[in-house]
C-alpha cells in the first residue's frame, strides 16, 4: 500500500499512471467523489507493496534497514548489484512488510437515547478492524449504580464479527468529568461495593469482554484510593475470565502536576490491568488554542515515560479519528472549534482552494482558510501521513495496539493502512 502527496500539476490519471493502476482504483480506496486533486493532499494507492524514489545520499543498505529487509532481498527483487550506486529519483519497489499482530480498541459514543443510523453504521463497517468495540459510556452514580449508554444492535453487531464488547464505566455526570463522583465512589465503601458488583454483574449478563475504567479528573489525594478500587475489581473479573483496563491522561513523568494526572499512577495500573489506553490526543482540543491533535513529538515524550512504568506488550496507542476547525482569532475561554472528519477536512480546502501543509515534527497535515464572511480558519486533522506516522511508531516500539476516540467520522485512508499493516487480534481467532 502506497501513501502519496499529490503534487502541483497532478492528476488522477497520471497518478495512476505512476503506480500502474487505474483511476477507480484510487477513488474507491479514499472514498473519492470528484476527479479534482489538492496540492498536499495524501492519497493511498491500493498496490501491493510500494515504491520508494531514491533521495540525495540514499544507499541499499539504509533504504534495506528502513523497511526492515536485507540488501541481498531489496537488491534481488529490483535486479541490482547489491553494492550498486543509486542513482537519485530511481524507483525501487518494496514488498509487503510482515504483519504483526495488534489489538485494536473503537470507542463509539451514542448520544440521546438510541443509536443513530450512521453510529450503527460505523459499527458495522468497523467491527472487521477492531479487537475491542467500546460504548461511551456507563455512567457511574454517586450511590454506585450505572446507568448504560443506549446499545442498540452492538452486541450482534461484534459477535458477528468476532468482536469483544467492552464495558467503559466513567465518572461523567452531565457533560463533565466529576471530581466530586470519582471521590465518592473512591472512598464511600458501601457505594465502591455496589459499584464492583454493578459492573461484575452487568459484564457477566451481557457479555462484555473487557471492563474498561476512565476515571477523569481524579483528585491527587485519591490515587492510592483509584488503585485500590482497581486491585479489588481485578480479582472479581478474573473469575469471569473478564479483562481489565483503564484510562490514561498522557503524563510525561511520575510527578506531573494537573488534576489531569495526579491520581493516574502508570506503574501501578500498569501492574493490575491486563491493558491500558494512553489517551494521546487532544494536544489540540476544541477550547484550545489550534494545534495538531495528537502530534508524534509530543506523542513520543508521553511513550517514552510510559515504557518506564509500562510493560510493552500492556500498552494502546490513544488516537484520534477527526480534526478541529478553529475560527480565528482565537479567544480563550470562548473560542470553540467545530469537530470534523478527514474526509470533511479535505473537502472543505478543495471548497476554498486551500493548499493542504504538513508539520514535520508534529507528523500532522493542516490548513487556512477564509470562510464567505471573510473570517480566517486554519484546520488541523489526521491524513494517511499522519496515521502510516503512528504505525511506525507503534511498530517501532513493539506497543500492544491502537485506540480510536471515536468512531463514526470518515477516514477511510486509515483502515486500509490498519488493514494493510497488521493482523487484528479476535476473540476467539
Amino acid at each position: 500500500m502506497q501513501v502519496y502527496v499529490v503534487q502541483s500539476g497532478d492528476t488522477l490519471f497520471s497518478i495512476a499512471n505512476m503506480y500502474h493502476t487505474t483511476i477507480e482504483a484510487i477513488q474507491k480506496a479514499n472514498d473519492l467523489t470528484t476527479t479534482q486533486l489538492i496540492v498536499g493532499q495524501s492519497l493511498v494507492i491500493p498496490i501491493v507493496g510500494q515504491y520508494y524514489f531514491v533521495q540525495p545520499g540514499d544507499t541499499l543498505y539504509n533504504i534495506a534497514q528502513r523497511f526492515g529487509m536485507s540488501v541481498e532481498l531489496l537488491a534481488r527483487i529490483n535486479q541490482l548489484p547489491p553494492n550498486f550506486t543509486l542513482p537519485v529519483a530511481l524507483r525501487l519497489y518494496i514488498p509487503p512488510l510482515p504483519k504483526r499482530k495488534l489489538t485494536t480498541f473503537g470507542y463509539i459514543e451514542p448520544i440521546g437515547e438510541t443509536v443513530s443510523p450512521v453510529l450503527e453504521s460505523a459499527a458495522q463497517s468497523k467491527s472487521p478492524y477492531l479487537t475491542f468495540l467500546a460504548p461511551f459510556t456507563y455512567r457511574v452514580h454517586r450511590d454506585g449504580s450505572l446507568t448504560p449508554p443506549p446499545l442498540n444492535r452492538f452486541k450482534e453487531i461484534s459477535k458477528q464479527h468476532k468482536t469483544e464488547m467492552a464495558l467503559v464505566i466513567s465518572n461523567l455526570e452531565g457533560d463533565n468529568f466529576s471530581s466530586e463522583l470519582a471521590h465518592i465512589v473512591l472512598n464511600v465503601k458501601a457505594v465502591q461495593h455496589k459499584l464492583i458488583d454493578e459492573i461484575v454483574n452487568i459484564a457477566v449478563k451481557e457479555g462484555f469482554g473487557a471492563v474498561h475504567v476512565d476515571f477523569e479528573f481524579v483528585p491527587q489525594d485519591d490515587r492510592e484510593a483509584y488503585n485500590k478500587f482497581l486491585e479489588k475489581l481485578k480479582p472479581r473479573l478474573n473469575d469471569y475470565n473478564i479483562l481489565l483496563s483503564t484510562a490514561l491522561a498522557p503524563k510525561y513523568n511520575k510527578t506531573q502536576p494537573g488534576l489531569l494526572y495526579e491520581a493516574h499512577d502508570y506503574q501501578v495500573h500498569g501492574e493490575i490491568a491486563d491493558f491500558v489506553v494512553l489517551l494521546t490526543m487532544e494536544w489540540g482540543y476544541q477550547m484550545g488554542e489550534p494545534q495538531a491533535i495528537s502530534p508524534i513529538n509530543e506523542v513520543e515524550k508521553v511513550l517514552a515515560y510510559a515504557l518506564t512504568e509500562i510493560p510493552k506488550e500492556k500498552i494502546l496507542l490513544g488516537q484520534n479519528l477527526y480534526g478541529y476547525d478553529w475560527t480565528l482569532p482565537f479567544v480563550k475561554g470562548k473560542s470553540k472549534a467545530r469537530a470534523i472528519s478527514p474526509q470533511q477536512a479535505v473537502q472543505i480546502a478543495r471548497e476554498h482552494f486551500a493548499e493542504i501543509e504538513y508539520d514535520e515534527a508534529a507528523q500532522a497535515p493542516f490548513f487556512e482558510y477564509y470562510d464567505e464572511n471573510g473570517r480566517q480558519h486554519v484546520v488541523w486533522f489526521e491524513d494517511a501521513r499522519s496515521i502510516k506516522a503512528k504505525f511506525d511508531l507503534v511498530n517501532r516500539l513493539e506497543l500492544s495496539g491502537i485506540a480510536y476516540w471515536k468512531l463514526g467520522y470518515q477516514f477511510p485512508q486509515n483502515w486500509l493502512l490498519l488493514k494493510d499493516r497488521f493482523e487484528i487480534n479476535k476473540a476467539n481467532g
